[in-house]
């Protein structure tokens, strides 16, 4: 474990809740089962914005993989099934296993292996609370991004139309009012004093 995988550790275990919902989706037992996307990403650039943890604004998302189960209808049961745990959540639950037909990429090989497939590198990043009580990382793009609050397009996303859709992700979401320390990579012309 890198020192960044132990410092995103540390910010997750911090937050009660964070632990709650993580806990929540494991007892589902799926299999290849992350909590990524805003999960991650709004706890650790609140935490380097100096803010107390809180849960994202729009919704949780659970990423699995399963290729033997690839259908909407079990996700949308899954959701129902953590709705009725926790109904102040809004859920999203996606089986991997076929997401990469609405992308138009080939197969992905695992849930972790789909997210290098996502539009930015600091949402590429993924947290579990595994059967042995220990929480583990998939950052399949690394986190040095995440920690440096950089909003820097996958390779999928970095040319062409998908460029445009990363760029506008970051518009709708509203990431720079949010989070003013917010880098667009490439961008040279703001430097921030280190973060805690």
């Amino acid at each position: 474990m890198n020192t960044l995988e132990r410092r995103l550790i540390t910010i997750v275990t911090a937050s009660p809740a964070h632990l709650s919902i993580l806990g929540e989706v494991a007892a589902c037992g799926l299999s290849d089962c992350w909590i990524a996307a805003g999960f991650v990403r709004d706890l650790v650039w609140d935490h380097l914005h100096g803010r107390p943890p809180e849960l994202p604004r729009n919704d949780i998302d659970v990423i699995w993989f399963d290729a033997l189960r690839p259908h909407r209808e079990q996700d949308k049961a899954l959701e129902a099934h953590l709705s009725a745990i926790r109904p102040d959540v809004r859920w999203s639950v996606d089986n991997q296993a076929r997401m990469h037909l609405r992308n138009d990429d080939p197969p992905y090989a695992s849930a972790v292996d789909a997210m290098r497939h996502w539009p930015e590198t600091a949402t590429a990043v993924a947290v579990q609370l595994a059967p042995d009580g220990q929480l583990r990382v998939a950052a399949p793009l690394g986190l040095e991004d995440l920690f440096a609050i950089i909003a820097r397009p996958t390779p999928d996303f970095a040319s062409g139309p998908r460029h445009a859709i990363h760029l506008q992700r970051v518009r709708d979401k509203g990431w720079r009012d949010r989070w003013p320390r917010l880098r667009m990579a490439g961008d040279q012309s703001t430097t921030f004093p280190p973060l805690n």
